[in-house]
């Protein structure tokens, strides 16, 4: 499976640079191995990072954009399943984050 680099960044395709530039602050900081001792924080930060790379170079972002665009089209299903799994993963790490804080 790809990675979808705006849903590691937490953002719409339509983002700004300074909308990804804040996301990713954010999210390196919250994921970064130092800060967070989650099994997978090592992982989500090298995606945040990656993400970050790519998106914040407007050559890369373009091509990236367009190969989204072509991969939504060749396989429609599946672009629906990687879409809705990631969403019900947020949910469900949300979920146990404000339960395992109260």
């Amino acid at each position: 499976m790809n990675a979808d680099h705006y849903a590691a960044l937490g953002l719409a395709a339509n983002a700004t640079l300074a909308d990804i530039k804040k996301a990713y602050r954010q999210k390196a900081a919250f994921f970064h191995p130092d800060r967070n001792d989650a099994p997978d924080a090592a992982q989500r930060f090298q995606a945040v990072q990656k993400a970050y790379d790519v998106l914040s170079d407007e050559a890369a972002r373009q091509a990236y954009d367009d190969n989204r665009r072509r991969n939504l089209l060749d396989d429609p299903l599946q672009t629906a399943q990687e879409i809705w799994q990631t969403y019900a993963t947020d949910i469900l790490r949300s979920s146990f984050k404000s339960s395992s804080a109260q």
